[in-house]
């Protein structure tokens, strides 16, 4: 399957459809390697409480765009599955902390490595300039995304304190 044609200065639309096709393939890619027994709104909890370790309830919801109730119901799942820990902040008894488990670690681990496979078996069919290329530009995306992520975060931040 061709997703584009090569142009010497791609403009940014051009490539943001590229990389919006290349997102939903990586998605059946992934889809392969199964999320069971998270559900994919779990799975999110779970990256964002590995990036952000004890943070709590309502900061999880605005993360997530959801309400605290919602919030505290898909980790009322995740606790009983192992994956998430609660903690009373030492601060404020009404404050609970969120934390990723031993349990939770390992099933993000397991599951990069599945999805990890999955897209090894497609890499490998690449040639080696085009896997060069795609580092290169991979690379050059995650260090913007990151931070403009991370400017937003500290944006929200600051309105919220």
């Amino acid at each position: 399957m061709t997703v584009t044609s090569i142009h010497p200065r791609p403009e940014p639309a051009e490539v943001a459809r590229v990389t919006s096709t290349a997102a939903e393939l990586l998605e059946v890619l992934w889809g392969r390697a199964s999320t069971a027994p998270a559900s994919a709104s779990q799975l999110r909890v779970l990256f964002i409480l590995e990036h952000h370790e004890g943070i709590n309830l309502r900061t999880l919801a605005d993360h997530l765009a959801s309400t605290p109730p919602s919030t505290s119901r898909l980790c009322d799942r995740l606790q009983a599955a192992g994956f998430v820990e609660r903690e009373v902040s030492p601060t404020d008894r009404r404050e609970v902390r969120l934390y990723l488990s031993g349990p939770g670690r390992t099933f993000l681990s397991d599951l990069r490595a599945r999805r990890e496979q999955a897209l090894g078996a497609v890499l490998a069919q690449m040639p080696a300039a085009g896997r060069n290329a795609l580092l290169t530009g991979l690379e050059a995306f995650c260090a913007v995304a990151s931070t403009q992520i991370h400017d937003d975060e500290e944006s929200t931040d600051s309105r919220t304190a």
